[in-house]
């Protein structure tokens, strides 16, 4: 009689009628996940009601069968119907395994010595354990006889018989029982693919289920909230802090700068940073904000206090003339490229003491470079045309070869992808763990003479900006290889751009032009103010 009712629940099951505008949901199915959803909402009167009305219940006949026979300590019928539903066999194996359990401590909680060896021979011979995984359980479980076992009342039993229950909940696989929360997956997955498919989705929190997801691109910096012009020459570098709290910029007036942004989101002076005798290349925040490296073009390198605006330290080397430099994460230590042949690359501590180098004919000129946030791998250009992906760790590397030279590389918030600048008049974007046999490509900004910067931002690095050389910025959804942005305002060369990593609808701009634009969300959810310029 019980496997007729299985196989008139089968057949109820194959039979249901369908729904949707192109007929893929089967109805059962359906109504029965919404049964399940009802319950683990903690509506289970409603769950009650809809299983009565619909004639649908959430836990098939098999499952239901299982839950009286462990609820009565049933076990060889529980056995049984394990044995006769259709699973595979691993699974099978393994809620078998779990019942001979229970009954085995029960054996040994009335004293059953016996009867629980006997239980213990029929799980090695129905399930074929090997001698040492046998043995293994057995000594497991005889070992709890003299402590909480042999202490367990009936309450205390019917509580473990329920935690049993559980385990096969998770255990058995659809049709019999249903994934947890299976309603609440795919409606997550649903939207999350929205999300993924939404070019200017940058937000945090969840989205309204009431219509598909799309939005607008007033969640993007589109346009100039501010313009910054305290430098008196060409800027060709900013980068925002870690914290959100700053920006830095450098420039060939031979100074740098360090912008503090406010609540409101314009952004001040704080410390105007003269030391450098040459131009300053660029500029790189320690991991937690309190330090700011500077490089003078073709010169040394200088450490500056954030809070008070002082030099802390100049790094000098014979002959090592750094072309860029890159932090670890403890803020501790810093790794340099040189711009010499054969100088290789370098890791310093603040105080400037050699920690390690790379050294040889290997490491030939380095023209950019940049640790991951984990600290693990250490990525370089080099010859001009090809990547090296070292892991520090391992010292394994990975040689990545471009057919155009490289100018510049940028990593990804979470440091699985980065990006590298081509003067091909590309992007391309790889993968850090070496899955990928090609790069993703992203086109349309101009790039043939100079040496022009690109960064991930927004939610979860989900754009690419990038500056170029016909004065405007280029921002990519980073599934789409066309622009879905390219913001005007600059006169000249837009040498380098960075996205707050704190505030995911602010992006800064820097250009030959001797400004620095800070560019917010369009109208509709624009910051309240003015394109203005802070004296």
């Amino acid at each position: 009689m019980r496997r007729r009712g299985c196989h008139n629940y089968m057949l109820m099951e194959n039979s249901s009628t369908t729904l949707g505008t192109h007929g893929l949901i089967r109805k059962h199915e359906f109504v029965r996940v919404i049964i399940q959803c009802l319950d683990s909402l903690g509506y289970r009167k409603s769950a009650s009601f809809l299983e009565s009305e619909s004639g649908i219940s959430y836990k098939s006949l098999d499952f239901e069968m299982l839950k009286s026979q462990i609820l009565c300590g049933n076990w060889d019928g529980c056995t049984d119907t394990l044995n006769e539903i259709k699973v595979k066999d691993e699974i099978r194996a393994s809620a078998l395994f779990i019942v001979f359990e229970q009954c085995l401590l029960e054996c040994l909680n009335h004293g059953n010595d016996a009867m629980a060896l006997a239980i213990l021979r029929k799980v090695v011979s129905a399930l074929r354990l090997g001698k040492d995984k046998a043995h293994s359980l057995a000594q497991s479980i005889l070992s709890l006889r003299d402590t909480e076992f042999g202490k367990m009342d009936d309450n205390i039993v019917q509580e473990s018989r329920k935690k049993l229950l559980v385990e096969l909940e998770k255990l058995l696989p659809p049709p019999i029982m249903l994934p947890e929360r299976r309603l609440e997956h795919l409606v997550e997955t649903a939207v999350s693919a929205q999300i993924d498919s939404c070019m200017y989705h940058n937000t945090l929190g969840a989205v309204s289920i009431y219509e598909d997801h799309c939005c607008g691109r007033d969640q993007i910096p589109t346009e100039t909230i501010q313009i910054l012009t305290d430098h008196k020459n060409e800027v060709w570098f900013v980068q925002f802090s870690n914290n959100g709290e700053y920006l830095a910029s450098s420039s060939s007036d031979c100074t740098a700068i360090i912008w503090k942004v406010l609540e409101e989101g314009k952004l001040m002076l704080q410390h105007t940073l003269r030391s450098h005798q040459n131009p300053v290349s660029f500029v790189a925040w320690s991991p937690d904000d309190t330090k700011l490296l500077t490089c003078g073009n073709a010169e040394v390198l200088k450490l500056w206090d954030v809070e008070t605006g002082t030099c802390r330290h100049t790094f000098r080397d014979h002959g090592f003339i750094v072309s860029s430099c890159a932090w670890f994460p403890d803020s501790k230590r810093l790794v340099c490229g040189s711009s010499d042949p054969e100088k290789g690359i370098r890791m310093w501590d603040c105080h400037g003491n050699e920690i390690k180098a790379w050294r040889g004919m290997r490491m030939p000129k380095i023209l950019d470079l940049a640790v991951t946030p984990d600290g693990e791998n250490l990525i370089s250009i080099f010859l001009d045309k090809e990547l090296r992906i070292l892991n520090i760790v391992t010292n394994s590397e990975r040689v990545i070869s471009e057919k155009h030279p490289i100018t510049s590389l940028s990593i990804s918030g979470d440091g699985k992808f980065f990006i590298v600048n081509l003067n091909s008049q590309e992007i391309h974007m790889w993968d850090v763990a070496g899955k990928w046999d090609m790069p993703l490509k992203y086109m349309g900004h101009k790039q043939d003479q100079y040496v022009i910067r690109s960064c991930f931002g927004g939610l979860n690095s989900a754009f690419i900006a990038s500056g170029s050389e016909n004065s405007q910025v280029y921002i990519w959804n980073r599934h789409n290889p066309k622009p879905i942005e390219i913001l005007s305002g600059h006169s000249k060369t837009v040498n380098c751009v960075s996205w707050n990593p704190k505030r995911p609808q602010m992006l800064a701009s820097a250009s030959d032009d001797n400004t620095i634009r800070i560019w917010g969300p369009g109208p509709s959810k624009k910051m309240q103010m003015q394109p203005e310029k802070l004296k």
